[in-house]
């Protein structure tokens, strides 16, 4: 008869081996609505310094992006982003919202979306971010939408970094820009919020994406997709001519991170992380589900 037996990293005195990890987690984007506002940025949330034991394991689950909206329609909220342990407990960061549809305000999420493009008097609230709250807050709103007559377009979805922008003239208002991070040893601008879409027929074009993988609104075409592995809100589409209209752009697919000192880096993993090197420090980026066993 055999066994399993799962090895443990010990410390001097046979204590289980403790040691600290860094870890970025970044969710799925929100799509870009139809005729609509850009979508939110997933949700941005980093910690340092994190104690785990030897032989714990620290399950991840990279959230994806969302679909834009279509006819009019709304787009869908992004996919939540997890790390999980015993001694971490649960860590999640939420998907962004989906960009407002036509006539209607943004949607929550990690990041908020932005308001859809309108036709009538008033103005349409933008999504509010950091829904769920977390302390420091993992995004921030979509911009509102107030009616131009004439000159219709919609507003930007939030970004980790800034709110999206508000639209009350000209071109589609654009996505709040995203936040920089080192964890991997480089400088890379995560969770970008998408622009709004413009009008066509009026002579609007689309706002731009915010900085960290925001697609941009449109004006003749689909939104642009948000970037994957940034966790980018899509981009809003457009409003063309009578009877057509274009699909908001979808949301990028968000990312997990974890970063640890080389020496105490088990090479145990599942879900086929990227593995790198910075200095003394080990970098395991997941683009999707998977787990680190210390």
């Amino acid at each position: 008869m055999s066994f399993g037996y799962q090895i443990l990293g010990f410390g001097s005195g046979g204590a289980a081996k403790k040691y600290n990890i860094d870890f970025l987690v970044v969710a799925g984007g929100g799509g870009g609505g139809s005729v609509g506002g850009g979508g939110g940025a997933g949700g941005f949330r980093k910690f340092t310094s994190q104690q785990i034991v030897g032989g714990e394991t620290v399950s991840v689950t990279v959230g994806a992006g969302s679909s834009g909206g279509s006819s009019y329609g709304a787009g869908t909220d992004g996919n939540n982003s997890q790390v999980s342990s015993d001694s971490l407990g649960t860590i999640t960061s939420a998907g962004g919202g989906g960009g407002g549809a036509f006539v209607a305000a943004g949607r929550d999420g990690g990041s908020g979306s932005g308001a859809g493009m309108m036709n009538v008097n008033g103005t349409l609230s933008g999504g509010s971010g950091n829904v769920p709250s977390t302390s420091p807050a993992q995004g921030n709103d979509g911009g509102d939408t107030s009616f131009a007559p004439g000159g219709e377009a919609a507003s930007g979805g939030g970004g980790a970094a800034n709110a999206g922008a508000d639209r009350s003239s000209g071109n589609g208002a654009a996505g709040g820009n995203g936040t920089a991070d080192s964890i991997t040893g480089s400088s890379v601008t995560y969770a970008g919020g998408g622009g709004g879409g413009g009008r066509n027929n009026q002579g609007t074009n689309g706002g731009p994406g915010g900085n960290g993988g925001g697609g941009a609104g449109q004006r003749t075409v689909a939104g642009t997709a948000g970037t994957d592995g940034l966790g980018g809100g899509g981009g809003g589409g457009a409003y063309v001519n009578s009877g057509s209209t274009t699909a908001g752009g979808d949301g990028g697919d968000g990312i997990v991170i974890l970063r640890m000192l080389t020496a105490d880096y088990s090479g145990n993993t599942t879900g086929s992380p990227s593995v790198s090197t910075d200095g003394s420090h080990t970098v395991l980026s997941y683009s999707g589900n998977g787990t680190y066993v210390g």
